[in-house]
């Protein structure tokens, strides 16, 4: 099976190739390693997916009419697994430019380019953002999802409308996965597992939003990619969405003490307000995907954490001080891989 996987040089993204590949895929990665976090982090999983037999990479920015053109008259995958997007809810307050782009241009693009070649299946990343200012929990599918509190949020609600559309015209079937707060090796550095392990490596004080009264459904990166495998195995059937979530929600400050007990230490914390754009609590409701795939996320969130923090002390080399090697960490020998 041939896959295209958008946004392939991510946090899932990679996750989700890899998973792909070890199924035995064939996959096509893009992604343009815009500069919104460390672009070497970036480069570091696309050398790693660059080991595999089966997967090819291409440097391309999904906002590109004219490359996004050229992409699909080359190739015709039998599904495509769109998973790029300009991320990030609070950097939409200030940002929105880049969303409209990335999430609304980007999104076209490759709804254009599933129709032009009948793709068999659109799979595509939503947000949990999207329920936005419900207070009802666990978020379910069947909820309203109509008052987003962020543009980041708006964009990826759009997304699944835009999708609907192309269904309804063109009979492109397609499936969109709205993500709980995905958290794991490999992470993204403006996530707050991530913010937060490295402030605390440096003996820096990490801020916590809220005053600590913050709740997240913390969803394992490996069980996400899981069930995005799931969803290309099955049977695609007309227009869907599902959560992704651990259907487990933990305090932050919990989460913080899972993080204090891998690290050996005490985390300094400033307690601050709410952020724009924030909402207090997530939870998914996770039954009609585990009816749909047979699968659902389960791993402990002292299990990753435990599987992150090894990974963070791995890749910056960090030593039993805390200090970051970085002559030594694994960022410093990565290359950029060339377009094919």
């Amino acid at each position: 099976m041939n896959i295209l996987v958008t946004g392939a040089a991510g946090f899932i993204g990679f996750h989700v190739a890899a998973r792909l590949l070890d199924a035995g895929c064939r996959v096509l990665g893009i992604d343009n390693l815009n500069p919104y976090y460390d672009p070497s982090l970036k480069r570091a999983r696309l050398a790693r997916l660059a080991s595999r037999a089966k997967f090819e990479f291409m440097h391309l920015d999904i906002a590109d009419r004219a490359g996004m053109v050229r992409l699909f008259e080359n190739e015709t995958p039998d599904l495509i697994v769109h998973l790029a997007a300009q991320v990030g809810v609070r950097h939409s307050v200030d940002n929105p430019h880049a969303y409209v782009e990335a999430n609304l241009t980007g999104f076209l693009n490759v709804l254009e380019g599933a129709r032009r070649t009948h793709a068999r299946h659109l799979i595509y990343a939503s947000s949990s953002s999207v329920y936005g200012s419900s207070v009802k929990t666990p978020f379910a599918i069947a909820d309203r999802a109509d008052t987003p509190l962020s543009f980041y949020a708006a964009t990826k609600r759009a997304n699944e409308l835009m999708a609907h559309c192309y269904w309804h015209l063109y009979g492109i079937p397609s499936t969109g996965l709205r993500f709980f707060t995905v958290y794991g090796p490999w992470g993204r550095p403006d996530m707050a597992p991530f913010r937060f392990a490295r402030a605390m490596f440096r003996g820096e004080t990490i801020d916590v939003y809220n005053h600590g009264d913050m709740q997240r459904d913390f969803t394992y990166v490996d069980d996400v990619a899981e069930g995005v495998h799931r969803v290309v195995a099955g049977a695609p059937d007309g227009y869907r969405l599902f959560n992704i979530g651990n259907s487990a929600p933990v305090n932050v400050m919990d989460f913080i003490r899972a993080l204090e007990c891998a690290l050996g230490s005490t985390a300094s914390k400033r307690f601050l307000p709410l952020q724009p754009g924030d909402v207090v609590s997530t939870c998914a409701d996770v039954g009609d995907f585990q009816a749909a795939t047979g699968f659902a996320p389960a791993t402990p969130i002292a299990a990753g954490v435990e599987r992150f923090v090894g990974w963070y002390r791995e890749f910056y080399g960090v030593q039993s001080n805390g200090v970051e090697d970085h002559e030594h960490g694994g960022g410093r020998s990565l290359h950029l891989l060339q377009a094919s």
